[in-house]
C-alpha cells in the first residue's frame, strides 16, 4: 500500500452519519473517520437534520483523516451525499433558514395527493423520470418557502439559496464562492428536465420555486471550486460530486448497460445502468441520471426502499433486543423456522414499486413461541423481499429496453458485512450476490470522480479495471420455497396497504 502523494479526500455525508475517507492515488482507503448525525423528529413521519451539524461533522471528519497531509498533496476532494434532503440558506451569512428536511420526511404527502388528483403525475414523470412523492426535493423546498416567515419574498430577491446536501457542502467549503450541484443530485429534485439536464421552467412554476434560488448544474467530474484557504491551510480543488447511489454505482464500476448494484445503508437502493438513452420505467421505478462526465450523460433505472439498515437501528434503539448493529447476525442465526412471520417495515410509508406514503409498518403472523430472534430474522428477510420487489420490476423494464435480466447483484453498504444477510439475500432474491473487497463504494465513487477530473485515472475503463471481488454468494434455496415465501410477503404488504 502506497502512502505517497497524491491523495484523494472523499466526503460521504449520509443520513445517519458523516464520514471522510482518505484514498491513495489508486483508490485504496488509507484513513477513515465518521461522526453520527442526530436525527430530529418534529412530527409524525417528519425527519430533519441540523444543517450546521452536517457542515461541522464534514469539516471535522476531513481534518481528522487529512491530519499530517499537506493540502498540496491532495489532488482533489470528492463529495457524495444523501440525496433529496433539502436546505435553503442565506447567501450572505451562510446560515440555513430552517433545519434540513430529510429525504425520508413525509410532511408534503398531502400536497402530492393534490397534485396527483389534478392529473399531473404523468406530466411530471415524463419530464423528470420521477414519481410524484414527498421523497423528492421540490415539495420540500416549496414547504420551506411557504412556512418560514419571509422566505418566499427573500427568495424572489435572490437573497436565499436552495440546494441538496452537496450544494450546501460546496457552498460552505468555498466560503460562499460557488453555488452548484451536479447532474445526479439535480435529477432527484423533481425540478430538472431529465432529457436536457437543465432546470425546467414549467416545474419551477408548478412548485413556485424562483429561479434565482437554484444552483448551477455541472458535470459529476469537474470543477466545483476550491476550498477556502483557512480550512485546510491552503486551497484544495473540489473535483467530483455525485448523489450517494450514483456514487456507489461508480464505485462498483457499473459503467456497462445492464450492470446492477444495490446499496444497503439506512435505506436500500438498487440501480441499473441503462446507457446513454433516457429510460422510462413502466413499473413504478425511477429514471435518473447516473453521471455526466466530459459533457456525456449516462442514465439509470433505480428502485428505492426507505427502510433497510434503519430496521436494524429500530431493533437496537426502539426494542433494545441488540446493543449494536453487529449483533443482529447472531440473533437472526439463532431463530428457529418461523413460517408465516413477516415484518413489513413501512415506518415512513413504502417506496418503490408501491409508492404508498400512507402505509405503516406491521409484524404479521406472530405466535406465542416466537421471540426476538424470529423478529430479527423477519426484519432482515424484509430487506431481501423488498430487494426482490425492485429486481422483478427492474427486469421487466430491462426487457422493454432490450437489455437482459440481471445475472448478478453487486452489493455494498453497511449491511453487507453480514455474511448471513448476504446469503439470505441470494436465497430470497434468487440471484448471485457479489460483495467487493472495498464495501465503502459510495465514498470510493466520489474519489474516483475527483481522481478522473484530476487526471489520476484515464477513463471509466481504468476505474472498472480496479473493481475486485471479495466473495460471491450463490442461491441455495429451492425456487419453489423461495417463491412460496415471496407470495407470503406479497400478502403481508397487501394487508398493511389495506389498513
Amino acid at each position: 500500500m502506497t502512502t505517497e502523494p497524491p491523495f484523494l479526500l472523499s466526503i460521504d455525508q449520509g443520513t445517519t452519519s458523516t464520514r471522510a475517507i482518505l484514498f491513495d492515488a489508486g483508490g485504496t482507503p488509507l484513513a477513515s473517520h465518521s461522526i453520527a448525525l442526530r436525527q430530529i423528529y418534529p412530527g409524525n413521519a417528519w425527519v430533519e437534520h441540523d444543517a450546521d451539524e452536517i457542515w461541522q461533522s464534514a469539516l471535522t471528519c476531513c481534518r481528522i483523516v487529512a491530519r499530517g497531509i499537506a493540502a498540496k498533496d491532495i489532488a482533489g476532494i470528492g463529495i457524495t451525499n444523501q440525496r433529496e434532503t433539502t436546505l435553503i440558506w442565506d447567501r450572505k451569512t451562510g446560515r440555513a433558514i430552517h433545519n434540513a428536511i430529510v429525504w425520508q420526511d413525509r410532511r408534503t404527502a398531502e400536497r402530492c395527493h393534490r397534485l396527483r388528483a389534478m392529473g399531473l403525475e404523468s406530466k411530471i414523470a415524463a419530464k423528470t423520470g420521477l414519481v410524484l412523492d414527498p421523497y423528492f426535493s421540490a415539495t420540500k423546498a416549496e414547504w420551506l418557502l411557504d412556512n418560514v416567515a419571509g422566505a418566499r419574498e427573500r427568495a424572489g430577491k435572490g437573497e436565499l439559496a436552495f440546494g441538496t446536501v452537496d450544494s450546501w457542502l460546496i457552498y460552505k467549503l468555498t466560503d460562499g464562492a460557488l453555488h452548484a450541484t451536479d447532474t445526479t443530485n439535480a435529477s432527484r429534485t423533481m425540478l430538472l428536465d431529465l432529457k436536457t439536464l437543465f432546470w425546467n421552467d414549467d416545474l419551477l412554476t408548478l412548485f413556485d420555486i424562483p429561479r434565482p434560488l437554484l444552483p448551477e448544474v455541472r458535470d459529476s467530474a469537474g470543477d466545483f471550486g476550491a476550498t477556502a484557504p483557512d480550512i485546510f491551510g491552503a486551497p484544495i480543488r473540489i473535483l467530483g460530486v455525485a448523489g450517494d447511489q450514483q456514487a456507489a454505482a461508480i464505485g462498483q464500476a457499473c459503467f456497462t448497460p445492464g450492470d446492477v448494484k444495490s446499496t444497503y445503508g439506512t435505506g436500500c437502493f438498487a440501480l441499473v445502468n441503462t446507457g446513454v438513452a433516457v429510460p422510462s420505467s413502466q413499473n413504478r421505478l425511477l429514471a435518473t441520471n447516473a453521471y455526466r462526465i466530459g459533457g456525456k450523460a449516462a442514465y439509470a433505472v433505480e428502485g428505492s426502499i426507505f427502510v433497510a439498515g434503519a430496521v436494524v437501528q429500530w431493533l437496537r434503539d426502539a426494542l433494545g433486543v441488540i446493543r449494536s448493529a453487529d449483533e443482529v447476525e447472531a440473533l437472526a442465526r439463532a431463530a428457529k423456522r418461523a413460517g408465516g412471520l413477516y415484518f413489513v417495515p413501512a415506518f415512513t410509508g413504502l417506496g418503490a414499486p408501491y409508492w404508498d406514503p400512507d402505509a405503516r409498518g406491521a409484524i404479521l403472523g406472530l405466535t406465542r413461541d416466537m421471540s426476538a430472534a424470529e423478529i430479527a430474522r423477519a426484519a432482515l428477510d424484509a430487506v431481501c423481499y423488498q430487494t426482490r420487489d425492485l429486481l422483478e420490476a427492474m427486469a421487466r423494464d430491462m426487457r422493454t429496453a432490450g437489455l437482459g435480466a440481471p445475472s448478478a447483484l453487486k452489493v455494498d453498504g453497511g449491511m453487507v458485512g453480514n455474511d448471513w444477510f448476504c446469503q439470505r439475500l441470494a436465497d430470497l432474491a434468487g440471484l448471485p450476490v457479489e460483495r467487493p473487497k472495498i464495501v465503502e463504494t459510495t465514498a470510493l465513487g466520489a474519489a474516483y470522480l475527483a481522481g478522473l477530473a484530476a487526471g489520476l485515472f484515464h477513463d471509466t475503463d481504468d476505474i472498472a479495471a480496479r473493481w475486485a471481488l471479495d466473495r460471491r454468494f450463490e442461491p441455495s434455496l429451492a425456487a419453489s420455497s423461495r417463491d412460496a415465501l415471496y407470495e407470503g410477503w406479497n400478502a403481508a404488504v397487501a394487508r398493511i396497504r389495506a389498513v
